[in-house]
């Protein structure tokens, strides 16, 4: 959070500089498992499966407001995100369904400034 205190008898020019870096990802995991028979023998094969991905950005940014005699402008920028939770599971070929996973993702919102004077 930036503040500007203005204590002269005028209004003045508060200039706020803000830089965010922030992560956004999603990363899924489970388990596909396969079996084939014959007459004699049976094979029957586990694998484990995880994806992942995930970006960064960075942000900066700059903004001029005019803060009134004897007042405090604060300032606070940021990145804003949306949690999203849902269930992973696959559906095979037999109409049978694997473990059902939580997964969890964030996603960005909103970016900008929130301003307020006291």
């Amino acid at each position: 959070m930036n503040s500007n205190y203005n204590g002269t008898s005028r209004t003045a020019k508060s200039s706020f500089t803000s830089e965010v870096t922030g992560k956004v990802g999603i990363a899924i995991s489970g388990e596909l498992e396969t079996s084939a028979g014959a007459m004699l023998a049976s094979i029957k094969t586990k694998w484990g499966v995880t994806v992942s991905a995930e970006i960064t950005a960075k942000l900066g940014n700059t903004i001029s407001v005019d803060t009134p005699k004897h007042t405090t402008t604060n300032a606070r920028y940021g990145v804003y995100r949306l949690k999203v939770v849902g269930e992973s599971y696959m559906l095979h070929q037999n109409c049978t369904t694997s473990p059902k996973h939580k997964v969890v993702s964030y996603s960005p919102v909103k970016v900008g400034w929130y301003l307020w004077e006291s």
